[in-house]
């Protein structure tokens, strides 16, 4: 009996080893089809109204690709700069609406709770962008978006590499467009592997990789905002976010971060 028991563990133990390592290849794989860039990635952005109210209804009734057309331009205008030759890195379309919210991340960071929630948000991607009128895509973002006048502040927004998933929160107004914009494509980054810039608990820039110019004198204030860092340092403890992504540039860390080959000649 115990030596059938024994088989039986040694059997289990083998089976999770062989799922682990399908898994680890799998991710493996993704990473290299999604940072080859030998073809543009697909981005398909799925609005929520996440606060119910019409004025946000209204505002994603107006959405269409025009509305994100920035970022593909700012990923062209960027890759070159860094040495990809791929002429088109993204392609940027509107998905349809989705009527329910995201599963919220856990308050504290426990990793099994964590991982819970990374396995409940991927299955909840899956069947809330299973439309075949959709566009293709091999990244979705997720935006959540709140009507300003009553959700002065938003949440973390956040960008999954397992799953290729962002979660963006936004609001629901034209003035807030660029900065939306911003958002998104940093967490797009997110998803394909490249790093905050910035200091998590006072969100201030990292010098020298989340600063756009780290050798500019006078150091302060800073022109831009890396991308990563999502901030513009103006002093040494203060910042202030970006009007749109004309105000942002990727640095040479987040560039290499997601493989691309380095500043143009």
């Amino acid at each position: 009996m115990k030596r059938e028991q024994g088989l039986v563990r040694t059997l289990r133990i083998f089976v999770l080893l062989v799922v682990l390592a399908a898994v680890a290849g799998e991710a493996w794989l993704v990473r290299l089809r999604t940072t080859d860039w030998d073809a543009p990635l697909w981005v398909a952005v799925y609005p929520i109204n996440a606060d119910g109210r019409q004025q946000t209804a209204a505002y994603i009734a107006g959405l269409d690709d025009a509305a994100f057309a920035d970022i593909e331009a700012y990923f062209r205008q960027q890759a070159q700069q860094h040495g990809v030759r791929l002429q088109q890195p993204f392609v940027v379309r509107l998905a349809g609406a989705i009527d329910a919210v995201p599963p919220l991340p856990p308050q504290a960071e426990q990793p099994l709770r964590v991982m819970w929630w990374s396995l409940r948000l991927r299955f909840w991607a899956w069947r809330a962008a299973d439309n075949p009128a959709d566009p293709p895509a091999d990244i979705r973002m997720f935006v959540n978006y709140h009507d300003p006048g009553t959700t002065p502040r938003l949440r973390h927004s956040l960008g999954l590499q397992k799953g290729l998933i962002g979660v963006v929160n936004a609001y629901a107004d034209r003035d807030y467009a660029g900065q939306n914009n911003v958002v998104i494509a940093h967490e797009m980054l997110h998803t394909l592997g490249a790093t905050d810039k910035y200091d998590l608990a006072t969100n201030q820039p990292l010098f020298p990789a989340g600063y756009a110019e780290p050798e500019r004198e006078p150091r302060y204030p800073q022109r831009l905002a890396e991308l990563m860092a999502g901030r513009i340092p103006v002093a040494p403890a203060a910042s202030q976010p970006p009007g749109g992504l004309h105000r942002t540039l990727i640095g040479e860390l987040t560039a290499r971060e997601i493989n691309w080959p380095g500043a143009a000649d």
